[in-house]
Order: structure tokens, then sequence, then C-alpha cells
């Protein structure tokens, strides 16, 4: 049953909101019409725009069954297709990838004809990196330093600059090594294996002294790499040694060794060590250790600065993990303590706690710069409303609306109000276009991408799009968009600041794929595609950090287990990077994610990024939590804006399916530990 303030304020939005909506429904059939007549304009005009290069296709693909054979050594099937290679903008490329298979019998003088003729070109930088080392590696290193010292010198590569001295050491320069060599002795990680000759010079010249021992390791220290302090502790007083496997002690068990405090004294590298451990604490237990910590604030004397950054770290990881006392533990911070971030958790630890008017007077606590985002003019907007506040609170909301964001979308849900799909394509500009296909490096990136080398050549596009001006750059986005490189068309358009063309900012490829395997799923091919664009951009070759790989982003061992599942055969990752496979096993796998979270689309969007053992440890102990307020209080950065990005771009790319609005509202019912769990366990 809906309370009479609900009702009250539901029906004051409505009154506010119903000539605007009424404006922007007819305003919706004129874009839908405006779109589709673009869509036709532009299919009109194709054959006057530079298109994608089909005169080339003899030459690319002699240069697909070229490639990986010039890849192994082998140039006969290179040599067999040579009249239409050599006049081919990628022949440099072919070329190149032989010299480097062959680098250890390579005719140098050819290697360097050739690095002499092509040598801006990337491949040619590549072959020459290569080349030096191989240089090196022989031996040659008076060679290998005039290579150096034309292309590398002054760039920081501590491999080559470490070759460099030992070349210089080679000649009988023994003087010009010293303050370069000690330069690359002083950093806090582990040095380049090239190093090693230099630096056992220096120590049996007596150039590196038990000093630069010291301030190496107290370098470690502070990065954190207590193995590298502990070796470097070798030749300094026993004291290091046991500084060194203390640090190491207080990585290894943070609680123990912060218990343990009857062997540590009251000096300062004690107190670090202790102020560390505690912040290891706080990473899974805040409680445990504040506990401690006042325990040790009353034993120990530490200093201003240790108090407030240990505080600041335990009352985020408190309020990052929703323990109830994290509210006081922010609002108490010190003001040496307390900043920006701090500010957010007290917002979003408030929001837990639908505490209202203390979420007002926490967002206008924030700088101004931070208040005025749309993050927290919308949650001031709520807030507002809460407490009866509602023309403030609708006024917020209708300049929000007007918005294509996440906030945008959910201020026009607050005030039923339609969404902003009313903005235009660009336009197609034939000459501008025209005079990009006399740019090399637009045109080389445009046959890297074609020959089935999208990664090399979106390296080289970025780099040549850098140089182009706003107009030429989204004449680029429109030609990447209709070759179908999706990447980078959405990439350039942005870089360009044009966010109102929907068609090439949310394209809709593999469209058979997306829509047969969603359905196959049990999920909706909108929230499929919107996955795919915040995953990766529709790269089907992208591979991250973490070992994700594909247009869905799959870990390997997911792919593996999801493959078996449905009986797909799975070869690694020849299958993740198959656009119809990895789009068959990503759409099963999310849709698994929305089984498990009893059809909630917010749980599973956050599931597929950050695994759902930890959407379960973010889930309320008991009764349920708004949506909205869950999303605002996930731990993770990443995850929060991810599942932000995901909910609004599927509303865009249900609009662009079907002309039709999807109010993301409508996408995220009640977090509910009940009812998840429940579905979890059958």
């Amino acid at each position: 049953m809906s309370d009479p303030d609900s009702l009250n304020r539901r029906a004051i939005a409505r009154n506010v909101a119903q000539g605007y909506r009424s404006r922007m429904q007819r305003r919706l059939t004129f874009i839908t019409l405006a779109l589709l007549a673009l869509a036709l304009a532009r299919a009109a005009c194709g054959a006057d725009l530079p298109g994608d290069g089909r005169e080339l296709e003899p030459a690319r693909a002699a240069f697909r069954a070229a490639w990986p054979v010039a890849e192994r050594g082998d140039w006969s099937a290179a040599e067999q297709d040579g009249a239409v290679l050599e006049p081919y903008l990628l022949w440099p490329d072919l070329r190149a990838a032989w010299y480097r298979a062959n680098i250890a019998n390579a005719d140098h003088a050819g290697v360097e004809a050739f690095l002499n003729r092509y040598g801006l070109l990337k491949p040619a930088r590549e072959l020459r990196y290569r080349y030096a080392l191989h240089l090196a590696e022989e031996g040659r290193l008076a060679e290998y330093l005039s290579v150096y010292q034309q292309f590398y010198q002054g760039l920081g590569i501590a491999k080559l600059d470490c070759l460099a001295l030992q070349a210089e050491l080679e000649a009988g320069r023994d003087r010009r090594i010293v303050s370069r060599g000690q330069a690359l002795w002083l950093v806090g990680k582990n040095q380049e294996d090239e190093c090693d000759p230099v630096f056992a010079n220096l120590r049996s010249r007596g150039l590196l002294t038990n000093e630069q021992y010291a301030e190496r390791f107290e370098l470690a220290i502070l990065a954190r790499q207590f193995s590298l302090a502990r070796y470097l502790s070798g030749p300094l007083p026993q004291g290091y040694r046991a500084q060194a496997d203390a640090w190491i002690a207080a990585q290894n068990d943070p609680l123990g060794f912060a218990e343990r405090v009857d062997v540590r004294r009251d000096e300062a590298v004690d107190r670090r060590q202790l102020a560390y451990a505690i912040e290891q604490v706080a990473y899974r237990d805040p409680l445990a250790a504040r506990t401690r910590w006042d325990a040790l604030l009353r034993r120990f004397s530490f200093d201003r600065q240790s108090k407030a950054d240990v505080s600041r770290h335990i009352a985020l990881w408190s309020a990052r993990l929703h323990q109830p006392e994290a509210a006081g533990l922010l609002a108490a911070l010190s003001a040496e303590a307390a900043n920006v971030e701090t500010g957010r958790w007290l917002v979003r630890a408030k929001l837990l706690r639908k505490e209202w008017p203390e979420v007002v007077r926490a967002i206008d606590a924030l700088p101004p710069d931070e208040s005025g985002l749309d993050e927290w003019q919308y949650w001031q907007a709520i807030a507002l409303g809460e407490q009866g506040q509602y023309e403030a609170s609708v006024t917020i909301l209708a300049g929000l609306a007007g918005e294509r964001s996440y906030y945008g979308f959910l201020a026009a849900d607050a005030i039923n109000a339609d969404y902003a799909f009313d903005r235009a394509g660009i336009s197609v500009d034939a000459g501008v276009a025209s005079a990009l296909t006399d740019i090399p490096e637009l045109m080389r990136a445009r046959e890297l991408y074609f020959v089935g080398q999208a990664s090399r050549g979106r390296s080289e596009w970025d780099a040549a799009i850098g140089q182009l001006t706003n107009e030429q750059q989204l004449q680029a986005a429109l030609l990447a968009h209709e070759w179908g490189w999706h990447s980078r068309a959405i990439a350039t358009i942005a870089k360009a600041g044009e966010f109102d063309d929907l068609e090439i900012r949310y394209p809709l490829p593999w469209r058979d794929d997306f829509n047969r395997y969603s359905s196959s799923a049990g999920i909706s091919d909108s929230w499929a595609y919107g996955v795919a664009r915040s995953e990766s951009l529709f790269m089907s070759d992208i591979r991250s950090s973490a070992g994700a790989v594909g247009i869905m982003q799959l870990m390997p061992a997911t792919g593996r287990q999801t493959a078996r599942e449905i009986r797909m055969p799975y070869q690694g990752t020849a299958t993740l990077t198959d656009s119809t496979s990895n789009i068959r096993l990503g759409t099963h796998y999310l849709g698994q994610m929305y089984q498990r979270y009893a059809d909630n689309r917010v749980l599973a969007t956050a599931a597929y990024n950050a695994g759902p053992h930890r959407v379960d440890s973010w889930l309320p102990d008991q009764g349920s939590l708004d949506a909205r307020i869950w999303i605002e209080n996930i731990p993770y950065n990443e995850t929060r804006g991810y599942v932000r990005r995901v909910l609004t771009d599927e509303a865009i790319f249900h609009w662009r399916l079907t002309g039709r609005l999807r109010r993301i509202s409508d996408e995220m019912p009640a977090i509910s530990a009940t009812a998840v769990r429940v579905a979890t366990n059958n």
C-alpha cells in the first residue's frame, strides 16, 4: 500500500512533467524518423565516400596468407605474391616480420638498409629495437651503442641504458658510467638484469657504497618491495636485515604483527611498520583494525600524519564494507584525515541508513566542484524530496533529466519525463573525408584492421587521430563506423567532443549473433550489447590486464567452463577471439548470473564484472535495499561505474533496437538478501 506522502510526491512530479513529456513524445517520433532518414542518406551517398578500399582485397588476401609464414622466418609466400604485395601499403610490415624472425642470421646491411628506408614506420621501429638487442646479445656493443645514441638515449629505457653503459665499459670509458649507473641503482624495484654488470663494476670500484645500499633499501621499503629490501640488506649492518624481516612479517600476518607489541619499541621504524600492519588488517576487518589501532595509540607516540592516514584508511574501508559504524568514523575524522574521498563515502554511508537530512549536509560539505556533479545533485534532489521539499527536488531533477546519462535517466524516471534521445548524427563532408585517404598513417591503420591486425592498427590510428583537426576527427569517426571498426569510431567521436550521434556511439554489430544467443540465454539483446560495449567497445581481439579476452571479456577459465556446459568446442584464445563464439559464451554466462540472482539485472551485471562471490559479500545482511543505494555503495570504483554504464547503455541500445523507451528504474528491483540467497542455493 502506498503512503500518502509518496502519492503526493508522484502527483506533483506528474503535474510538472506532463507538458514536458508530451513534447518529448512528439520529438521521439520525429527523431526516430530523422535518424532513419540519416541512415538512408548515408547509404545513398556511400559510393561518394572514401570506402574501405575493396580494390585492395587481392593484396589483403595475399598479406593474410604470407604473414604467418613470414613470422616463422619463411619468405616463400611473400615472394610468390610479390607483384601484388610489394606495392601494398603493408609490405614493410611483412618484411619487418621476416627480418625479426631471422634476426640471428640476417644480413646486417639488409636490415640497416630497410631501417634507413622505412625508419619512421612502426614495423621498422619494432625491428630496430629487436636489432639493437641482437647486436648487444652478439657482443657487438660498439655497434649497439651507435644505434642507442641515435634512437634511444634519453628515453629512460633501463634495459637499453644499461647495455649502453656496458658498451662504455667495454670501450674503457669507465668514468662515463658513474653518474648514470648510480641513478639506475637508486630505484625501489628490481632493476633489469642488463644492469647487473654495471652495478658489479661500480661496487668493485667502491662507487656503490653502503650509504647508497641504504638509500635504495629505503626506496624499496617505500615501494613495499620487502624482498628486495632484504636482499639489499646483505652488505649493511645486521639491523637492516632485521628491519626487512619485520616488514615481511607485517605483510604476511598483519594482525599478529600488530598484537606482538612487546617486541616493538617506540621508535620511528617500529611505528611505521605497525601503521602499515593496521592498514593491511583494515582491508578485511576494519573493526579489528580500529580496536588494535586504539590500543597502539595508547602505547606508541605516532605523529599526526600517521594518525590521520591510518584513521582515514580504517574509516574508508569500514564504509566500503558497509559497517554500521562507518558514518560515525568518517564524520569524526580530523581535518588532516578528511578529504574528497572520505566526503563521498560519508554521503554513501548516510544513504545506506536513509538519513536524508544528513545526506544533504554531507553533500553540501563537499567541495563545490564535487558537489555540483550530477551524482550528488541527483541524490540531493532525492533527499530533499524525502523531506517534503518537492518543488526544490523536482527543479533539480528536471535539470538533470536533459542529460543522456545514468543520473539523467534516473532523474527522468523520477519526474516521469522521456529520456534525452533527441539528438542528430554528424553530417557527411565528402571533401574532408576524401582528404583523409591522403594520410598514410590512417590508411595503414585501416589496412591493419582489414587484414586482421586490429591491435596494431589501433595504435597507429590513435597516433594519427591526435594530429587531426576536430572536423577531420569527426569524419574519420564516420569512416571507421562505415568500415565496421567500431572501437575506433566510438573513441574518435568522443575525442572530437561529439556525443550525440547514437548510431556511431552505440552501433549494432553482429546483430544476428547477439539476437540468437541472447534469446537462448534468456536475456535481452540490449543488455548483452550494453555489457559488450562496456567491456570491450566491440574489440574481438582485446585482452585485459587481468587476462579477460574478446568482445565480452571472458576469462579463459570461465570460457572453458561455459563451453563445457553448453558442449561447445573450445580452443582457448582462438575461441575467445572468435566473435561468434565469444558472444555465445558471454551471453550464456551473463544468463547464468541472471538466474543466480533471481532475475536481478543489477546484481547479475555487478557479478559479471566483479565475480559472484564478491557480489554475494556485498548483499545486505537482512531485509532489502533500494537498488540505487546499493549501486552507490559498491566498494569497487570500477564495478560501481561499470554497473551504471551498462544500465545506461542498455537503455540506449533498447531505444536503438526498438525505437521505444525502457526505463532503467524498471530494471532495478530492490536488492533482497533472502531472495538472492535462496536463488543462489537452488
